[in-house]
C-alpha cells in the first residue's frame, strides 16, 4: 500500500539505488509511474506493505517499507529488483554500483574507484566534498547520514595519508 515518503516513520527500512547517469524528466516520470504502481501492490506473504519511494536529484531512487507494520520478505524484495531490471530494458540502470557519486557545484558527478586517487591528489575532491552513503538502511539514518562530507565516509581513512589505496 503506497504512502507518502514523508509519512513513513524513521524506522522504515530503505534501499537506495543510484542511477548510472542523470535521468531525463521523461525517465523520471516513467520510473515514478512504475514504482508508484509497484508500491501500491507490494506485498509480503499476502500482506500489503506500507511503502513509498522518492526520486532525488534525477539520479537516486529511495525505496521504503514501514517494517513496523509488516516486514518485507526476500521474495517481495526480489519483486522490487525485477522492476529495476525491467527499467534496464529502457536504458535506465539503477543496479550498477561501480561508481561513486559526489555533489560538485550542485551537480552529481560519478567516478570509479580507480579515478579517486588522482582526483583527491589534484584537490578536485576534498574532505568536504559531499558524497552519498547509499548503504543506509533506515529512513532515520537516511535523513542524517546519506549526504555526507567525504571525511565522514568510508573514504576518510584515505584522507589522513592524503592518498588512496586501491
Amino acid at each position: 500500500m503506497y504512502n507518502t515518503f514523508e509519512n513513513l516513520p524513521p524506522h522504515s527500512r530503505i534501499w537506495v539505488y543510484q542511477a548510472d547517469r542523470k535521468l531525463t524528466e521523461y525517465e523520471v516520470k516513467q520510473v515514478s509511474a512504475d514504482f508508484r504502481t509497484f508500491c501500491e501492490g507490494w506485498e509480503a506473504h499476502g500482506q500489503p506493505l506500507q511503502t513509498s519511494f522518492q526520486l532525488l536529484l534525477n539520479q537516486f531512487l529511495i525505496l521504503a517499507v514501514d517494517e513496523g507494520v509488516h516486514h518485507a520478505s526476500g521474495c517481495s524484495i526480489d519483486g522490487s529488483v525485477r522492476v529495476l531490471k525491467n527499467l534496464q530494458n529502457h536504458g535506465i540502470n539503477f543496479l550498477d554500483a561501480s561508481r561513486i557519486a559526489f555533489l560538485i557545484n550542485d551537480e552529481i558527478k560519478l567516478f570509479s574507484r580507480l579515478e579517486l586517487k588522482p582526483l583527491f591528489t589534484s584537490g578536485y575532491l576534498s574532505s568536504q566534498t559531499i558524497t552519498f552513503n547509499n548503504l543506509v538502511t533506515t529512513k532515520g539514518d537516511w535523513e542524517v547520514k546519506w549526504r555526507i562530507p567525504v571525511e565522514k565516509s568510508w573514504m576518510a581513512k584515505y584522507l589522513a595519508n592524503h592518498s588512496l589505496v586501491q
